[in-house]
């Protein structure tokens, strides 16, 4: 059974015109296989690997410092954290301050154009605003997805920017499109790649592999410190902080999202100064590749959580109860629709409109109901019972003789 790196490889090599036969004697594959795979849509499940520790893990706070003040020389820091006790080697030290290094200097590109339905590129930004109830400066994440042909914007606006609320923001994004382009193009964040093999190629995150292969998308990744090669999403973050931001008046997110909408319908419709047409009649030319059905990646909108004592649970900065008997049990919860469902055993066991509002408490309907007479437990306690009287059984004196052993030798 093939893998999700696997599978996305033999979508590169078909799209770069190779035949079935091709491809089969490239990879050493049947070509019963291969028609196989490209046919399928969807991955095997995959099974969940235990992460291992770094001997670099203790002291990344060390160099975090270290980097705070400019410094980056692998030397100067490898010396700070050996005194410290560090035992590794420089090499996973070089690797992670890599990521974090400044450019020494940004290099003109040649603008490239993409053919229709050819490539998306995403990014992350941030956004502060003022609450006007407590006078606190706060922090959204600010999702932009663009397609690369006909220029048309996606925005979503969250508290978080995990992996998770990635893969879903994705999701969102191509059904926004009405589909899916053959290659989407990103930002090296951790969310999407968590290093690099011997061959200086991405190592993939297993959960956006997975995604990749079940749309079918091929992932790329910008060049490493080079986020202009990808300048058609940096522009458009620009472009919604520059114009849909400033004045901007909201509740929360979510009505701040339903905003956004509103202007990404707007601004789809303008004429774009690039290409000097409409973004939504450049749309129709894409000519995306529909998605599968939502049973295929249900189960990227889903997250596990564990259901505290008081009957609820945490998900996007707001708790959320169900029936007081699920306490300290591992539930699914799936952000849908504007719905916030959960299920136990594939059951749903309560659904809740969703909160934008950080720190909201929603309690589900008889929440507590018959936890008081429980005494908040599942299961009585064993008892002893009183009762009125008790029926001796009467026996014969010749039982008790047999049971003393009177008359035995």
């Amino acid at each position: 059974m093939l893998g999700s790196g696997s599978i996305i490889m033999l979508h590169e090599l078909k799209a770069k015109g190779k035949s079935i036969r091709a491809i089969a004697r490239e990879t050493g594959l049947s070509r019963n296989t291969v028609r196989k795979y490209l046919r399928a849509q969807g991955i095997p499940e995959r099974k969940p690997h235990p992460k291992r520790g770094s001997k670099l893990d203790p002291y990344k706070d060390t160099i975090q410092e270290l980097m705070n003040l400019g410094i980056f020389n692998c030397e100067v820091i490898y010396e700070r954290i050996k005194e410290k006790g560090y035992t590794g080697g420089r090499t996973i030290l070089r690797d992670y301050v890599r990521q974090f290094r400044p450019p020494k200097k940004t290099p003109a590109v040649c603008r490239y154009e993409t053919k229709p339905g050819q490539q998306a590129q995403v990014d992350w930004g941030e956004y502060t605003y003022i609450d006007e109830e407590t006078g606190e400066t706060r922090k959204l994440y600010l999702f932009v997805m663009v397609l690369g042909y006909s220029r048309a914007i996606y925005v979503e606006f969250t508290n978080r920017c995990d992996v998770n609320t990635f893969i879903r923001c994705l999701i969102h994004g191509f059904e926004y499109f009405g589909g899916v382009t053959d290659v989407l193009l990103t930002d090296r964040m951790k969310t999407v790649i968590i290093g690099t093999d011997e061959n200086k190629k991405p190592v993939w995150n297993s959960i956006f592999e997975d995604l990749a292969a079940t749309l079918g998308f091929t992932p790329r990744v910008c060049k490493a410190r080079r986020p202009q090669t990808k300048g058609k999403v940096e522009s458009g973050i620009d472009f919604v902080k520059s114009n849909f931001l400033p004045g901007r008046k909201f509740t929360d997110y979510g009505d701040l999202n339903r905003q956004a909408i509103v202007w990404c319908e707007n601004k789809n419709r303008r004429i774009h100064g690039t290409t000097g047409e409409r973004p939504i009649d450049r749309l129709k030319e894409e000519k995306l590749k529909p998605l599968p059905n939502y049973d295929r990646y249900q189960k990227f909108m889903e997250e596990v959580r564990k259901v505290h004592k008081d009957g609820l649970l945490s998900f996007g900065g707001v708790r959320y109860g169900v029936p007081w008997q699920y306490s300290g049990k591992e539930v699914v919860i799936r952000d849908k629709h504007g719905k916030i469902e959960i299920l136990y055993d594939g059951k749903v066991i309560a659904t809740h409109e969703k909160q934008y509002r950080s720190r909201t408490t929603v309690y589900a309907k008889n929440q507590y109901t018959g936890l008081k007479e429980a005494e908040g437990m599942l299961y009585p306690n064993p008892r002893a019972y009183k009762v009125s009287s008790l029926e001796v059984e009467k026996r014969s004196l010749g039982v008790y003789e047999s049971l003393l052993g009177v008359g035995t030798i």
